[in-house]
């Protein structure tokens, strides 16, 4: 059932409303919508350096020795056999296995020096904005438990994303933008929608994805036979049965996410198709992207799409790289040197030219940007003739620009082969509890009340990495 007119529903439930609503507004109003327990924001605890945050996911592990962390050592051992005895164990399960250098020439980049693959043609012009996080660790080899770990500190799923933390924490700076969405490869990361769930937060917190190809938003245009008085109306008796509802029963808050996420749904129709118009940009911004490009306009579109967002105040954008359709991923276990340079060869070019976009248009200071993947890979050649790399949770690298962190630094190293953190190693809680500082919030501060306890983002682990904050 389908409602139109005032007149025709003024005697119906609100159940029923609910559902006649729900064909109007799309597949938005209907995400986790029930386990919803409250909807507010909380605030700041601090000055914020970064108001808001776009966090570039590498899904695969990209390999951190053959991208930002150079190992002249594994050159020496090049081709020697791995001894599997002392704390340097593999992943790797069976089979002869070797060290094997990286196949990429590293150079310097910016005044700093930072040490970048040469394979990053366009950012290293960026070096001197860069923070690199050289000593990160995460607790899971396999994917999906690795990517929950990155995007909400907890390995086995159904937590809140750090994007729903933020907003849980923030809010959002446009009312009729969410304040966390996600922009994913044609196919969804593994673990899927997990990724950026809401959890037990209330569910206006959820991530937002937006479809890659056609329209972003299913049913976001209201159906025929129904203008946008006729759902105008329809919110409103809704609204008027809600507050009947919790009238009578004042112990039962849960629906006031889901009329909340209508009355968003109602709103994007007008703002999110001028927020997504990447077509309005000039020619030579979209060519600087690289738009004009096969290889790398698909990464340029959700890069210039997350700085309009951004730019309109949505507080959290995460894009993805890679999605696990045919294993289209910077997952390199077979022929890392062509697995990274196809990759970033798809994501260097868009990412320089967010920084700069950023930066040109004065928001860089205010607008953190994070990359980085689920772990890194290990200094031994797998599967042979092309060899590649597996999965390492005990050393990967990220970094951060702009919004309060410190440019032109490391912090952390790995050890000689790049196996494991062995200088200023941090937890990715560290990761977490740092971007939420510099977002104007104390991680420990940051609490939900959920089944007898308070749950933040971090559990019970994670310090703020003073010495990448400017």
């Amino acid at each position: 059932m389908r409602i139109h007119k005032t007149n025709s529903v003024a005697n119906l439930t609100r159940r029923e409303a609910l559902y006649g609503l729900s064909g109007g507004l799309g597949s938005l109003a209907f995400s986790s919508m029930l386990q919803a327990e409250g909807v507010h924001s909380i605030g700041s605890h601090h000055p914020a350096k970064a108001k808001r945050c776009i966090f570039l996911m590498m899904e695969g592990g990209p390999s951190h020795i053959d991208t930002f962390d150079p190992k002249p050592e594994l050159a020496k051992r090049h081709l020697q056999k791995f001894n599997r005895s002392g704390d340097k164990e593999s992943a790797m399960s069976s089979g002869e296995r070797y060290f094997v250098k990286s196949p990429f020439d590293f150079i310097k980049a910016g005044k700093c020096g930072a040490d970048v693959s040469a394979e990053w043609h366009h950012l290293k012009n960026h070096g001197d904005d860069l923070c690199f996080y050289r000593g990160c660790q995460v607790e899971s080899v396999n994917h999906p438990t690795a990517c929950y770990h990155v995007n909400t500190g907890n390995r086995f799923g159904g937590d809140p994303a750090v994007g729903a933390w933020v907003t849980y924490g923030l809010g959002t700076l446009n009312d009729n933008l969410p304040g966390f969405v996600v922009l994913p490869r044609t196919s969804y990361p593994q673990g899927g929608a997990s990724n950026w769930s809401n959890g037990y937060l209330p569910a206006d917190h959820q991530g937002t994805p937006l479809r890659p190809e056609g329209s972003p938003i299913l049913d976001l245009h209201a159906p025929a036979g129904m203008n946008r008085k006729d759902q105008r109306n329809n919110l409103d008796l809704l609204a008027k049965l809600n507050g009947k509802h919790f009238k009578a029963r004042p112990d039962q808050g849960e629906l006031d996410a889901r009329m909340s996420s209508y009355e968003l749904a109602y709103r994007m129709q007008s703002a999110a198709p001028e927020a997504l118009a990447i077509d309005k940009e000039p020619e030579h911004l979209r060519k600087m992207y690289g738009l004009d490009d096969d290889k790398c306009k698909h990464f340029a579109a959700q890069c210039l799409t997350a700085r309009r967002m951004v730019e309109r105040g949505v507080r959290f954008v995460q894009i993805y790289s890679g999605g696990m359709e045919n294993q289209r991923s910077w997952d390199g276990h077979n022929d890392i040197h062509g697995n990274h340079t196809q990759f970033s060869g798809e994501t260097d070019k868009p990412i320089a030219a967010l920084l700069e976009d950023l930066s040109q248009r004065g928001l860089l200071d205010e607008t953190l940007v994070i990359w980085g993947g689920e772990f890194g890979r290990l200094p031994l050649a797998q599967k042979s003739k092309k060899p590649g790399r597996d999965h390492n949770p005990h050393a990967l690298t990220y970094w951060l620009a702009g919004g309060g962190a410190k440019g032109g630094v490391s912090y952390g190293e790995t050890d000689e082969i790049g196996h494991k953190a062995a200088v200023n190693k941090a937890h990715i809680n560290d990761l977490h509890a740092t971007i939420l500082h510099l977002m104007g919030m104390n991680h420990e501060k940051l609490t939900y009340r959920h089944n007898g306890r308070d749950f933040r983002l971090t559990d019970v682990a994670g310090e703020v990495i003073k010495d990448v904050i400017a």
